[in-house]
């Protein structure tokens, strides 16, 4: 671009136009700056749609998608925002804290846990077929975080309900199907009801062009990889710069004071398990003195989800 046609672009008022469009974008996308990950764009009221299309796993990878467990929540030292080490099956100081807040009997320390308790979210590569809001997102290859609903929409495609409905691959190139994201603003969230499956269809007639995209996706393998979670000594200290050292410090001793009185004067809290529905978080065990305080319901359908994708990967 000349300088005479900056100038003339000056005038007319369009740098400005681009200059609110792009914040806009990037408002959109919560400002990750991760040029790999798609995301809905809704409009002003929570309204938006896509059709994307959920890809096969990636070369040498067994499953078409990961589960990544996190924790967001604000205290008195800011915002803790970091990835659970319960994702690969180890301790958490996050979830080892909730522990002590649910198990110290008062409804403050269980509120609290709630707040804190882990979320979980999937990632998958996605084919985006249509992108009204960003066009020129439409023949690329992203990945994309999704949550339980997704989830259970992409299970429910693969396990029907009824026997007049057919069953079938989501993450196929070829008996696969194109799925209808459709988002609206329900009691202030979102929501994702509406969303559907299209009809079977094979992704492109050319397989060259198929495997061209095949070859385009990004690992899922390295997203859930040791080396891109925090060590547990450096979330411990995380976590105690948000809460506050002393508070940390406090809480443990009166925790512990709690349950020598209860081990003393009650039986096992195993035998009174609590049991909330909360459709955004998950539970790796159900237990009572689980971190995620989650009903053991939804552990049972996360694993039979989880078995039916690794004998799919299996076959």
């Amino acid at each position: 671009m000349s300088f005479a046609n900056l100038k003339k672009q000056s005038k007319l008022g369009s740098l400005t136009s681009k200059l609110v469009k792009e914040v806009e974008k990037m408002n959109n996308n919560g400002g990750s700056g991760d040029d790999r990950l798609w995301k809905l764009e809704v409009d002003k009221g929570g309204n938006g749609y896509a059709v994307i299309r959920f890809l096969p796993a990636p070369d040498g990878e067994d499953l078409p998608f990961v589960k990544l467990y996190s924790h967001a929540f604000q205290g008195p030292g800011g915002w803790y925002i970091e990835n659970s080490l319960t994702t690969l099956g180890q301790k958490d100081p996050v979830s080892e804290y909730n522990s002590q807040l649910w198990n110290n009997g008062t409804d403050a320390g269980k509120d609290t846990a709630r707040k804190q308790k882990r979320k979980l979210t999937y990632m998958s590569n996605i084919y985006v077929v249509k992108d009204p809001a960003n066009p020129e997102n439409e023949g690329r290859v992203f990945l994309y975080k999704y949550g339980k609903k997704i989830f259970d929409k992409l299970t429910a495609a693969m396990q029907p309900e009824f026997e007049d409905e057919e069953a079938i691959d989501p993450f196929d190139f070829w008996q696969g199907a194109n799925f209808k994201l459709k988002a609206k603003n329900v009691a202030g969230y979102r929501n994702y009801d509406s969303s559907e499956f299209a009809s079977t269809s094979q992704l492109l007639d050319d397989d060259d062009a198929m495997e061209a995209i095949w070859k385009k996706e990004y690992s899922l393998a390295e997203l859930v990889a040791p080396d891109q979670f925090k060590t547990y000594d450096e979330l411990k200290t995380r976590l105690s710069s948000v809460l506050g050292t002393k508070q940390v410090r406090e809480d443990a001793e009166t925790v512990e004071q709690e349950e020598e009185y209860t081990r003393s004067s009650q039986p096992s809290f195993q035998s009174s398990q609590p049991n909330f529905s909360d459709s955004t978080s998950e539970s790796a065990s159900g237990g009572f003195n689980d971190p995620d305080i989650t009903p053991k319901s939804t552990v049972d359908e996360d694993d039979d989800a989880l078995s039916y994708f690794a004998k799919l990967a299996a076959d």
